[in-house]
C-alpha cells in the first residue's frame, strides 16, 4: 500500500484548527466516525483502549466525525470518554476529507507511519490491536 495520505486541515470542537500533518506519532490512526453510526460507537472503546494502551509507544488518534451537528458530535466524545484529537467541518458527506480519502462507509479506519504513508485501511477490532502490536510492541 504505502501511498502518501494527503494532509487535510479541519475545526476541532473547540474552535481551533488541527491538520493531519501536525499530530505527531510512530504511528498514526485516522478515524472516520459519527454519532448516529451505531458499529463506529460500539467500536470506540476498543480505540479507546488501544489508545490508552500504546499512547505512551507513539500511537496518536485523530477521529474524523461525519456528523453535522455539533451538539450530537462533542457530546459522543464526551459520552465515549475519547481524549485523542477530534476534527470535523460538520459537513457530514459533503466534507471535502471524505472525497480526498474516498470514505464510502464509516467507521472507515487507516493506518498511517509516522512519515504519513498508508499502511492499513479498515481494520478493526482484534485486527487493528494486532497491526498496532507488531509495530509498538506489547
Amino acid at each position: 500500500m504505502a501511498a502518501q495520505a494527503p494532509d487535510f486541515t479541519l475545526p476541532t470542537p473547540d474552535g481551533g484548527q488541527v491538520s493531519l500533518y501536525s499530530v505527531k506519532g510512530k504511528l498514526k490512526i485516522i478515524d472516520f466516525w459519527a454519532s448516529w453510526c451505531g458499529p463506529c460507537r460500539m467500536e470506540n472503546p476498543n480505540m479507546v483502549k488501544l489508545y490508552d494502551d500504546f499512547k505512551d509507544k507513539g500511537l496518536a488518534v485523530i477521529s474524523v466525525s461525519l456528523d453535522e451537528r455539533k451538539a450530537a458530535w462533542t457530546q459522543a466524545i464526551q459520552k465515549d470518554g475519547m481524549p485523542w484529537v477530534h476534527v470535523s467541518d460538520l459537513k457530514g458527506w459533503k466534507s471535502e476529507v471524505v472525497k480526498l480519502y474516498n470514505v464510502d462507509s464509516v467507521p472507515c479506519i487507516l493506518v498511517l507511519d509516522e512519515n504519513n504513508r498508508i499502511l492499513a485501511k479498515n481494520i478493526r477490532a482484534e485486527k487493528l490491536r494486532a497491526f498496532v502490536e507488531e509495530r509498538l510492541g506489547k
